[in-house]
């Protein structure tokens, strides 16, 4: 049915403003994990368009944000950007209501172009609006057969010319066809940093990684390894640790990069020789015996090594190696070129400037990536420059090796990426590209069960209307650089893209609303970038989320993602295997929460209440949950058979059990209908403390936990080895053994 669109002025000021927001996205109102209605305040509402450009100052004002945003919809023949489905027909056309005829043209991705003129009078219309004393009709003009791509298209009505980016889309993302045909896999997350071996520098590397992979593929039996995210961060214990809270999505962290395999590094007598003195191999030995990673030691000490490499590539590399780097930093371009400026930038400020740590707090001329003393900045101080994208280039071959290894060892899948929600306010991103980030307000998530006072998670919020401007270049080049050397992608917090809790400045975190985002453009862009690199994606829809995402996640071939500990019936009772989507990755935990031994020790409320986290009555009544959970936890293990007879039924005695307990767990997750299953790497090993406890910061080491293991010991220690037993039997029993 086609419907029409006149702009009226508001009445009132109230009427202006709520009719803003909604035109805006923002929600008036939502409901909790409770079923509590909460309706946004009028402060709320107004900071919150204040902070993506919208003049609220009066009636007027707000009318005229509408009724401009209006004009430009309808008034241009296209919209700024076009994301259609590989089966779609028809093309939107805004047309006035004189026009005659529509020339047009796609211009394919690669080459090749088609063209063709269609008379418009006779077309049927979906919609119409009258602004501004003109009328204008949206036509559905037919479309030739698409191709998936990224593409352009240009139209021509009555000597008006238009243009605009046309992405054709799959209409579902990438599945592997043994997971269509019914099959079922299993992996084994990780955090690389908290790799240990007897041969790093104290934290996990990529070579540590293989060395994983060895293990994970040849005795466990696994079809994937999962990665913490690895996006850059700034290494600064406590505050910029956090894989979730990156310097940069774009690129990597150079912590992971193994020095000694680097080219240049086994070339130069002057690496070799300060890597074999006594003062470099006893801060080896203590950084690798820490029990924590000590990020700045870690970094420093890499650092000074990457320096030698790096000036002997520049000294005496082959044509074909220098050759090699300027292909690749070609291949990325601006990104890398803002990126590497901003790393020089930030250690040459804090250089002179020691305490400076964040760059607003920079020198007004440095605060803005085009000003004339960044860019003398970056001529003059070239070598710098170059010096961080030759780090991410070595970063860059050694992760590509380590899938192309995985493969090699017959992994399905291989590795499992994490792309973070977040990006540091205070990071190379948001200096690099402040329009894409709203000003004035922080992304959180409301109150819920596990944090009552809603959770603030201080990073800045998407500019929506921003990002679809321009044609969502920044989006797919978030998705598409994750995606590479891997098979799979998790999408942290996957409700982004619907819709994201804005909380404004200077509010409590309970007092946001949410704002919602054009899903469907970013759903099909997801599933473009799936199809096209081969890989799985999987939307962690933890939290609160209504039920029709979950149903557009399904449509649109998105795994979601099911935890042991928040899947319950509505009378509190865990649910058993079988009522576990089949569209979903099922896991036992997650890096936020405890781990299985954690759980049942309680070491996770005793985190949160140590970090202040908790007072003592919410630390009392979260004690009396968890002892309802844990017997409710082992009624269910047993009606299922999988804990032996002779274990006590009793929450308290079982404590000690923790062999049969992790057992039965396992065996849960694996007899569950779910595409994929994941074990943490902490739950195989019997650690009890979790990787990060949420909202915490000094409080508690956050991601800073090493594995029990070496990577050594996993073949080697009998308590090891009883372990993998106990995973390969599951696998086999259940059919989520990798056979390669």
């Amino acid at each position: 049915m086609a419907f029409h669109i006149t702009f009226v002025p508001s009445a009132t000021e109230e009427e202006a403003l709520t009719r803003a927001a909604a035109f805006f996205g923002v929600q008036l109102e939502y409901w909790d994990v409770r079923g509590v209605r909460h309706v946004a305040e009028p402060d709320v509402l107004r900071a919150i368009l204040q902070a993506m450009g919208v003049d609220c100052s009066s009636r007027e004002t707000l009318d005229a944000a509408v009724e401009g945003a209006l004009w430009q919809e309808w008034s241009q023949l296209l919209p700024p950007v076009l994301v259609l489905d590989e089966a779609a027909r028809e093309l939107p056309l805004n047309v006035p209501q004189e026009a005659e005829h529509a020339a047009i043209t796609i211009r394919w991705e690669g080459e090749g172009q088609e063209h063709w003129v269609v008379p418009t009078a006779g077309l049927p219309e979906s919609g119409s609006a009258f602004l501004r004393g003109q009328l204008f009709c949206r036509k559905r003009t037919p479309l030739p057969p698409l191709r998936l791509g990224y593409h352009s298209i240009q139209v021509e009505v009555g000597g008006a010319v238009a243009s605009s980016p046309l992405i054709v889309c799959p209409q579902r993302a990438w599945l592997p066809p043994e997971l269509l045909a019914g099959g079922r896999m299993a992996g084994i997350a990780i955090s690389l940093f908290g790799l240990r071996s007897a041969r790093n520098w104290g934290c996990g590397d990529f070579t540590d990684l293989e060395r994983f992979l060895d293990w994970a593929a040849d005795d466990a039996g696994v079809s994937f390894v999962a990665l913490n995210p690895l996006h850059a961060i700034h290494n600064r214990t406590p505050f910029n640790t956090s894989p979730y809270l990156p310097n940069s999505v774009f690129f990597r962290n150079p912590l992971y990069v193994d020095v000694e395999r680097i080219e240049e590094f086994q070339r130069s007598r002057r690496a070799r020789s300060l890597f074999a003195s006594p003062e470099v191999q006893d801060e080896i030995r203590n950084l690798r015996a820490a029990p924590l990673v000590e990020y700045e030691r870690v970094w420093a000490l890499k650092r000074r090594f990457l320096e030698i490499a790096y000036e002997t590539f520049l000294e005496d590399a082959t044509p074909s190696r220098h050759e090699a780097f300027e292909h690749y930093c070609a291949q990325q371009g601006e990104l890398l070129e803002q990126f590497a400026v901003y790393c020089a930038l930030d250690e040459w400020i804090r250089a002179h400037n020691p305490g400076i740590w964040v760059w607003p707090e920079w020198p007004e001329a440095y605060r803005h990536p085009d000003s004339d003393a960044v860019r003398t900045f970056a001529r003059e101080r070239r070598r710098d420059v170059l010096f961080h994208k030759y780090v991410q280039w070595q970063l860059e071959q050694q992760l590509a090796a380590a899938q192309q290894y995985a493969r090699h060892k017959g992994m399905r899948i291989g590795l499992y990426h994490d792309l973070a929600l977040a990006t540091d306010r205070c990071g190379a991103d948001v200096w690099a590209r402040r329009p894409f980030f709203a000003e004035g307000c922080r992304v959180g998530a409301p109150p819920d069960d596990f944090s009552p006072g809603g959770q603030d998670w201080g990073f800045p919020p998407p500019q929506a209307r921003h990002h679809r401007r321009t044609a969502y270049r920044l989006f797919v080049e978030s998705i598409r650089r994750n995606c590479a050397h891997g098979g799979a992608l998790r999408v942290d917090h996957v409700m982004r893209f619907f819709r994201l809790f804005w909380i404004p400045d200077g509010m409590e975190a309970a007092r946001g609303a949410y704002v919602r985002d054009f899903h469907e453009d970013l759903l099909r862009i997801l599933a473009l970038e799936s199809v096209r690199n081969r890989v799985v994606i999987i939307g962690e829809d933890l939290g609160t989320v209504e039920p029709w995402i979950r149903t557009e996640m399904e449509r649109f071939g998105i795994l979601g993602y099911r935890v042991l500990w928040f899947e319950k019936n509505s009378d509190g009772e865990f649910r058993p295997p079988e009522q576990y989507p089949r569209q979903a990755l099922v896991a036992a935990t997650t890096h936020d929460l405890p781990t299985l031994a954690g759980f049942w020790l309680g070491r996770d409320i005793e985190a949160r209440r140590a970090a202040g986290r908790l007072t003592d009555a919410q630390y009392r009544e979260a004690l009396r949950g968890r002892c309802l959970d844990k017997q409710r936890l082992l009624d269910l293990l047993f009606r299922l058979g999988l804990l032996p007879d002779f274990v006590p039924h009793d929450a308290a005695a079982i404590a000690e059990l923790t062999g049969e307990l992790h057992n039965a767990i396992v065996g849960f997750l694996a007899t569950t209908p779910s595409m994929l299953m994941l074990v943490n790497q902490e739950d195989l090993t019997k650690e009890t403390e979790q990787q990060n406890v949420p909202g915490t910061t000094g409080e508690y080491p956050n991601w800073r936990h090493k594995m029990r293991f070496t990577v050594e010991e996993l073949r080697s220690l009998p308590e090891a080895r009883a372990v993998t037993a106990m995973l390969r039997h599951w696998l086999e029993r259940t059919g989520r053994r990798n056979w390669s």
